[in-house]
């Protein structure tokens, strides 16, 4: 397997209230069209919780505090290599509305997320919330 690129840094917001997952359904590569904990990449120079805010307001319009580490992981094809690090985190300010490359947002039950198409890393990150 020949790579397009070295390993990149992603990150994820964990929003979780009342034992619902804030999910968005990705605009753009990989998982186009596929459902999604908001994120993305690091921008260089960029610390990573202040990766997961800034892409939790674009992807959300959410203001929000970015606490623990809750999974980590990675994602691997035969152009991509991302290095995953999702981050739980609470609400401060904002309603939840699509912006940026997410193309709807929704909230779904952890422990039944329905039909939505996942990407693969959200299962991983779904059996790690359900634990």
């Amino acid at each position: 397997m020949m790579l397009a690129s070295d390993p990149v840094v992603g990150v994820g917001v964990v929003i979780i209230e009342e034992g619902r997952l804030l999910v968005v359904r990705r605009g753009r590569e990989p998982g186009r069209g596929l459902w999604a904990v908001p994120g993305g990449k690091v921008h260089p120079g960029e610390t990573l919780a202040a990766a997961a805010a800034r892409e939790a307001y674009e992807e959300t319009g959410l203001d929000v505090e970015v606490g623990e580490v809750a999974w980590v992981g990675e994602h691997v094809d035969d152009e991509n290599h991302i290095v995953l690090i999702d981050f739980l985190a609470t609400v401060r300010a904002g309603e939840p509305v699509a912006g940026d490359d997410a193309i709807e947002v929704a909230w779904v039950a952890i422990d039944d997320p329905g039909d939505l198409p996942l990407t693969l890393t959200m299962h991983q990150l779904l059996d790690k919330l359900r634990s």
